[in-house]
């Protein structure tokens, strides 16, 4: 019986031990090698950020090199691949392909027509469309790169362990904090952080639902960050912050309501969608 239960013990504070490391090693990437720009824009380095920025790009893949390390430590290549493998399509309807791809730029322009119609003036464009090539990378591959780590590594063992809400409350303030290297690089002061965590941890509670909701579907969650950058309102900062406080506001009430109509969602476990040898 000791045995059996010293064996349990340590199957449990295996995951435990993986996504430690994971959070670790994605931290640790990414800021290692989004530190020189940020020396070169304070005058540590000499020459301008703009030389080390294939490195912050590079930085972007950071949660994903952390969830392939993690995963080799936890279950060797068996495990790589099964995280992987998290990115195949799944036996859901096309509409929740659609959905995941415009619920974010959909939350902003509903907020928007809120906002307008409560008496509201000079909110900015409606729309940020991605309108050069680093953008239009930046969609397709830091969307690829963070949500292999976020969601398809961290999110499932999380969630085995405290549930999805909390899971997503603790993704929701790491994720923030993990941008602080890429926030400074756009000229955003620190003061915005709690402005930026508002708006990020309702999106990772939005991403955990559609997770869920589609049976553990990695693709999903990737199409939905893509969605992100395809109506991102972060981009009239740092010169005007109101369509971030606008479309926090509405990933606020969407969050919200998805906890309250929703609540099958939110009492899930991970135990049916997590990657598996």
């Amino acid at each position: 019986m000791l045995d059996r239960t010293l064996s349990a013990e340590a199957e449990r504070a295996e995951p435990r031990r993986g996504t430690v490391l994971f959070f670790v090693a994605a931290f640790g990437i990414t800021w290692l090698l989004q530190v020189p720009a940020l020396l070169a824009l304070g005058g540590v380095l000499s020459g301008p950020p703009e030389r080390f920025m294939l490195l912050v790009g590079l930085g972007a893949f950071g949660p994903m090199l952390a969830a392939i390390l993690a995963s080799r430590v936890e279950g060797g290549r068996a495990q790589v691949r099964a995280l992987f493998r998290a990115l195949r399509p799944r036996s859901v309807g096309a509409g929740w392909y659609v959905l995941a791809l415009l619920i974010s730029g959909a939350t902003f322009v509903v907020a928007m027509a809120a906002y307008r119609v409560l008496g509201g003036q000079d909110g900015g464009p409606w729309l940020y469309l991605p309108s050069d090539a680093p953008h239009i990378a930046a969609l397709i591959f830091f969307s690829i790169g963070e949500e292999i780590g976020w969601r398809g590594f961290a999110l499932p063992r999380l969630q085995t362990r405290y549930g999805p809400l909390a899971a997503s409350l603790v993704i929701g303030v790491l994720w923030t904090l993990w941008h602080i290297p890429m926030f400074l690089l756009s000229g955003i002061s620190m003061g915005l952080l709690p402005n930026l965590a508002l708006f990020i941890v309702p999106g990772s509670i939005v991403f955990t639902w559609i997770y869920n909701r589609t049976g553990g579907g990695l693709l999903f969650a990737v199409l939905a960050h893509m969605g992100t950058h395809l109506n991102n309102s972060n981009r009239a900062l740092p010169g005007n912050a109101t369509p971030l406080a606008i479309h926090t506001a509405g990933y606020l009430v969407l969050a919200f309501a998805l906890v309250i109509l929703d609540r099958r969602s939110w009492t899930l476990t991970a135990s049916s969608t997590s990657p598996r040898p």
